[in-house]
């Protein structure tokens, strides 16, 4: 039992010692931590005087340090002990930049080669830290926010007068460089996606005037109600050489229409002609009639224009598209001895008004495809984001921030009023397009 006794005895004390000694390292560590913390809290507070964002960046970039120096650890084993098998040598540091709010930062980075000193390792922290998309990104929000390359530095985020005196790439002309290909990189992938991994329904087509230049521009409506720009060409009118530039993009690039596809135009015989050449009669043409409005009513005194407008909606507002025919027919004929430019308007194109009533397009979705208001919508967005330019050097400058505007308007897209009712209109293309006789016939004539 003694003996028995001194063995528990023995156990007891060495497991005592056991406990002990954890509680010793743990004690340790713990001491280890709050000196670290304190540390950091020191360093935080001196920065301090210069506001809460110069301290955080200070700290960010000593976290981003300690990072570099745990990477190369890694690969290169503790500093001053010798191991054999290691595969990676340290290699001294150099001058490296990382982004930080809009500016590159310089900094030191450490340098890490294979053992076989053939080959540079990358450090994932640095790679990441040091990533230009951020930058890029910024400069082109600015940009198209309406700030200039001039004030540019100066609306940027105070980071401390540290950071500030290593910092890079806020002069004008590093702002102008990252602008121009960040914009260039806009207008390539605009006009180089592919479309054919969506059905188009909608396509609408406009041309503008954008900083002395005339533009068309294309904006598309997928089956599932989602807008997206789809490309914008530039030429010294709107004809139909330009117009058939730009549709001839869209098939290139996979838009079908062998189903049919829906094209609202403002009314330009040119954008018709194209289409019709690109598409044939796949395409299911529809005027504006905001435009057509405004085209008749240019002809008519001030005093006419209320009931000539009236009269023009009524007619629109029938569901029958034979009668609405009628009824525009009869206002154009009371209007022909004393407006006959007004009723000669009003005859061009007077079928292609009625098209969406004969698709059978009412209701929310008729508010969209009635008109161009939705490209009419992005071209707005297009030219406020571009209405702090004082200087436009040439066209390739005019479709870079064209492209970029159109992308900004993107973001803020919504899906289109009915689109709901678009399998309905769906359906109503593949009927108007189909070569069996007896159904509704839209085709565009070429």
């Amino acid at each position: 039992m003694t003996g028995n006794h001194r063995h528990a005895s023995g156990a007891r004390d060495g497991g005592g010692q056991g406990l002990t000694g954890t509680l010793t390292t743990s004690v340790a560590v713990s001491e280890q931590a709050r000196s670290h913390v304190q540390t950091l809290t020191d360093r935080f507070a001196e920065h301090m005087q210069q506001g809460l964002m110069a301290a955080s960046v200070e700290l960010g970039l000593e976290v981003l340090a300690e990072l570099m120096r745990d990477e190369v650890a890694e690969l290169a084993g503790t500093r001053g002990k010798h191991d054999p098998a290691r595969t990676h040598l340290r290699h001294g540091t150099e001058r490296g930049s990382v982004v930080l709010g809009g500016r590159r930062l310089q900094i030191q980075r450490p340098r890490v080669r294979t053992a076989d000193d053939r080959a540079e390792a990358s450090l994932g922290s640095y790679t990441l830290a040091r990533a230009t998309d951020l930058l890029t990104a910024h400069t082109l929000a600015a940009m198209l926010a309406g700030l200039s390359t001039r004030r540019y530095d100066a609306a940027l985020e105070p980071v401390g007068t540290a950071a500030v005196q290593r910092s890079r790439g806020t002069s004008r002309s590093s702002v102008s460089r990252r602008f121009v290909a960040a914009t260039e990189a806009r207008l390539q992938a605009l006009m180089s996606r592919r479309l054919d991994d969506e059905r188009w329904l909608i396509v609408f087509i406009d041309g503008f005037g954008f900083a002395g230049h005339t533009l068309v521009g294309a904006l598309g409506v997928t089956a599932d109600g989602h807008k997206l720009p789809l490309a914008v060409v530039e030429g010294s009118t709107e004809n139909k050489t330009l117009a058939t530039r730009l549709v001839a993009n869209l098939r290139d690039r996979g838009l079908d229409a062998s189903r049919g596809v829906l094209f609202v135009i403002d009314g330009s015989q040119a954008l018709a002609a194209a289409v019709a050449a690109v598409f044939g009669g796949h395409a299911v043409l529809a005027r504006c009639r905001l435009h057509k409005e405004r085209n008749v009513l240019d002809h008519l005194p001030e005093a006419k224009h209320a009931w000539v407008r009236r009269q023009l909606r009524a007619a629109w507002a029938q569901h029958d598209a034979d009668l609405a025919k009628r009824e525009l027919q009869t206002l154009a004929r009371t209007l022909q001895r004393e407006h006959p430019g007004a009723a000669a308007s009003l005859r061009e194109g007077l079928e292609e008004t009625l098209t969406v009533t004969r698709l059978g397009v009412r209701g929310p979705l008729l508010k969209t495809v009635f008109s161009t208001n939705p490209i009419e919508s992005m071209i707005e967005i297009v030219r406020d984001h571009a209405s702090t330019v004082k200087r436009w050097r040439d066209g390739e400058m005019v479709l870079r921030w064209a492209a970029a505007g159109m992308e900004c308007a993107r973001a803020q897209f919504r899906r289109v009023k009915g689109y709901r009712q678009l399998p309905r209109l769906a359906a109503a293309l593949e009927a108007a397009t189909a070569e069996e006789p007896g159904l509704l016939d839209l085709r565009v004539s070429a």
